[in-house]
Formats: C-alpha cells, structure tokens, sequence
C-alpha cells in the first residue's frame, strides 16, 4: 500500500486558511489533520469546533481529528457533528478508554489512540483490537517544527508486531518532526499514515513535498 499523507492544518497560514485548503485538495494528501489543544493537556491552545466546521466545509479531504485535550469522551458527538472521519483521543486523557472508542463508533467515526513519547505501546494489548488507528507521538506534544524523538523508530516496530499477534487492522500514524530524513525509514519500520506541517506549509512547492511523502519508501 502506498503511504497515507495526513498535513497537519497547525502549520498552516491562517490568514489565508482557504487558499492553504485549496492546495491541500488538489495535491495527493489523503486527509487533513486537525490538532485541536486546550492548554490543559498540552502546554498550548490551538482552535476549536468553529475553524473546523468552516474548514469541513471547503476541505474535500477526509478529517482527521486528534484531540490533544482532558476528557475528550465529552466531545465525541460535536466531532461527529463536523462530520469528522476519524476521531483522535489520547490514551493518556482517558480513564475509560474502551468505552470512549465505543462512543466514537456508535457516532459514526473512525476511531484512533495517541501514544506520548514516553508511553510504551504495551498499554495497547487489550484494546488494539478495538481502534481502527494508532497515533506515536514523536514528538512531544504541543508545538510544531520539533525535533523528531529517535526511539519513535523502535516504537513503530513493536506496535507493529503488536498488530501483526493480535491480527488487528489497525493503521499506525506517525506525527512530529516527519520530514525527508525520517519518513523513510517510518515507513520501513511499519508505519503507515504520515502527518507533516512546517515541512508541507513552509516548503517551496507543498504540493511536491506531499508527493514526494506519499512514494517515498512505499511498501
């Protein structure tokens, strides 16, 4: 399969947000991610449910919404409302993590989890059967442009063999610090869905620097 490209919607211009969505459409990005962080959970404060519904109503791309926030289970039917295909919560925000995947099905979502850089993909062995996408942080969460964290690399190979015992059909997302150097080799090691922001909004021809994430180490 060929690598799934997910731009991260934090790097973009917005100023301009309707122009930045335009080129997200005509490239060959498979969806668009959205980091929505309440200052709570993360040490920032991005948008809400207002840019997203403008946004789902020019953006032809499948959303991708990860939900960087304390109690996430609270918003599962104003995501749906967006019409949001995937819903994003972090393993480390939810108490009752099973019953907030079954909440995010029975709204008609996708559903993923979050891992931090320093929480073991372990944690996942009784509910990897259950989500349909696993997100590694490779970077702290947060802030864009940071310096990819090398262990993801490990990460991505056990969570692949997690996978694999378990017979799930989960995907596994990689997002921080996804540039040139290191799509490679995450794609080697297993993943499959890659979401980039300063490098695909601060390249000189994004629609390019997202072809060339989408055919690089295809597998």
């Amino acid at each position: 399969m060929s690598t799934l490209i997910s731009p991260s919607l934090l790097s973009a211009n917005f100023l301009d947000l309707r122009k930045d969505l335009e080129m997200i459409d005509q490239s060959e990005a498979d969806w668009l991610h959205l980091d929505v962080m309440d200052g709570v959970f993360v040490p920032n404060i991005s948008f809400g449910f207002p840019v997203i519904d403008a946004v789902a109503k020019v953006c032809r791309k499948p959303l991708d919404v990860h939900l960087m926030i304390v109690q996430p289970e609270r918003y599962v039917e104003r995501v749906a409302k967006t019409g949001a295909m995937m819903m994003n919560v972090h393993y480390e925000a939810c108490t009752h993590l099973h019953r907030t995947i079954q909440e995010i099905h029975a709204a008609g979502m996708k559903a993923g989890v979050t891992l931090n850089p320093a929480t073991p993909v372990s944690v996942l062995e009784d509910i990897i059967n259950d989500v349909d996408m696993v997100l590694l942080m490779s970077v702290n969460p947060g802030f864009g442009g940071q310096k990819f964290i090398g262990n993801t690399i490990n990460k991505v190979h056990r969570l692949r063999s997690l996978i694999a015992e378990s017979g799930s059909k989960a995907l596994i997302q990689i997002d921080g610090g996804v540039q040139a150097e290191t799509a490679p080799l995450l794609v080697e090691a297993g993943a499959d869905v890659l979401v980039s922001g300063s490098y695909i909004f601060g390249a000189k021809d994004p629609i390019e620097t997202i072809h060339t994430l989408k055919t690089t180490g295809n597998r």
